[in-house]
C-alpha cells in the first residue's frame, strides 16, 4: 500500500477539522473512510450522512462507532470540510448548501465538473484551480489517471489526445461489482446489457446523438479543462471490462515537437504521482493488480506511434476507486490544509 503522505501538512498546519462524508454507506464513501483512517487525517468531528434508507447504520471509524444519519440542509452547521459522493442530484441540491455554510466541498460526482466557476482538480496538474470556488469538482476516474502523464508531456507540446480505455467493474459501484460475480457463477447479467464475465462492453453511460456515450465524452472535455487546453483535439472509446478493480487506458498523443524516448521517460520519471513500468523484458509494464491500492498512476509501454511523426503511444493503470475518486479528493484536501485554505 502506498500511503498518501501528511507529515509535511501536520508540520505547517496543527489545525484539526470537523468533516462530512455524504454517501458514507457507497462504495467510494467506505474508501473515502478507509484513507482517512490509514493516514490518520487531521479530524477532529467526523460526520457520516446518506440517504434515509441508510440512516441508523453503524459504521466503525478509528475503533469507534459512529451512527450514519440522514443528509438534510442543516447536516452540515459547525463543519468546515465535506467530501460528496452519493450521486449527481444529491450533490446538485446539497453542495452548493454545504459550500454557503462555509465548508469546503469536493464532489466526486458529475454535477459540477463542467461549470466553468468551478475548479475540476488533480492535485498533481492543476491544484490552484482549487481557488476558485469553495465548491470543488473531482473529475471522472479514467481523466485522472490520464491527464497526469499528459500534463508531464506538455513541455513537448500536446497537439491531440486518443483514448482507448479498458474499465473494471467498480468503476459501476457495488452494481457492477455484483454483476461480475453474478455472471462468473453462472447467473445472468442483471445491471450490465451483456454478461461481463464473457465480454468487454464498449459501452459506459448513456449513448449521445453524437455516437459517442456520456463518459467518453467527459475524458474529452474534462482534458481539456484541467490542462487549460480548451481546443485540444481529444477523442476517447472507452470499455467495460471484466476486471473488478483497477482501470487501465492506452494513450495515443501526437506533440508538437521532437523528441527523444529517453526524454519521454525523464519527463514522466520527475512528475509528481507517476511511478515507470516499462520493463518489457520482464514483464514489467501497468496492470490493474499493480495498481491496486497506489496513490499513484503506473505508466509504462512507452514507444513511438510509427503511424505519424512526433507521436508517441503509452499506457497507464491506477486504482479507480482511490486515486480515481476518494484518493483524488483526499489529496485535494491536504494541499489546501498546506496551504491554509480551509
Amino acid at each position: 500500500m502506498k500511503k498518501i503522505e501528511i507529515g509535511v501538512v501536520r508540520a505547517v498546519n496543527k489545525k484539526f477539522y470537523d468533516v462530512c462524508i455524504v454517501g458514507a454507506t457507497g462504495l467510494v464513501g467506505q474508501t473515502f473512510l478507509k484513507i482517512l483512517e490509514e493516514i490518520d487525517f487531521p479530524i477532529r468531528e467526523l460526520k457520516l450522512l446518506a440517504s434515509s434508507r441508510s440512516a441508523g447504520k453503524t459504521i466503525i471509524f478509528k475503533n469507534k462507532e459512529l451512527i450514519v444519519e440522514e443528509l438534510t440542509a442543516d447536516s452540515f452547521d459547525g463543519y468546515q470540510l465535506a467530501f460528496f459522493s452519493a450521486g449527481g442530484g444529491i450533490s446538485k441540491a446539497f453542495a452548493p448548501l454545504a459550500r454557503d455554510k462555509g465548508l469546503v466541498v469536493i464532489d466526486n460526482s458529475s454535477a459540477w465538473r463542467e461549470d466553468t466557476d468551478v475548479g475540476l482538480v488533480v492535485p498533481e496538474v492543476n491544484f490552484t484551480d482549487s481557488t476558485l470556488n469553495k465548491l470543488i469538482a473531482n473529475p471522472n476516474c479514467s481523466t485522472i489517471q490520464s491527464v497526469i502523464p499528459l500534463a508531464a508531456l506538455k513541455p513537448f507540446g500536446l497537439k491531440r489526445v486518443n483514448y482507448s480505455t479498458y474499465q473494471a467493474v467498480s468503476g459501476s459501484g457495488a452494481s457492477g461489482q455484483a454483476d461480475l460475480e453474478r455472471t462468473l457463477a453462472g447467473g445472468e447479467p442483471e445491471f450490465y446489457p451483456h454478461n461481463i464475465s464473457q465480454t468487454c462492453i464498449p459501452e459506459i453511460d448513456v449513448f449521445l446523438d453524437n455516437g459517442y456515450t456520456k463518459e467518453e465524452m467527459k475524458m474529452v472535455n474534462e482534458t481539456r479543462k484541467i490542462l487549460h487546453l480548451p481546443d485540444l483535439p481529444v477523442s476517447a472509446t472507452c470499455v467495460r471490462v471484466p476486471v473488478m478493480n483497477g482501470h487501465a487506458v492506452s494513450v495515443r498523443v501526437e506533440l508538437e515537437n521532437e523528441f527523444e524516448i529517453a526524454d519521454i521517460i525523464a519527463a514522466f520519471e520527475a512528475y509528481e504521482g507517476i511511478i515507470i513500468a516499462n520493463d518489457n523484458v520482464n514483464h514489467h509494464y501497468p496492470t490493474s493488480v499493480l495498481a491496486e491500492g497506489a496513490a499513484t498512476v503506473f505508466v509504462g509501454r512507452i514507444r513511438r506511434d510509427l503511424s505519424a511523426p512526433n507521436s508517441l503511444l503509452f499506457y497507464c493503470t491506477a486504482d479507480n476507486i482511490r486515486k480515481g475518486a476518494a484518493t483524488n479528493a483526499v489529496q485535494i484536501a491536504l494541499k489546501m490544509i498546506k496551504e491554509d485554505l480551509i
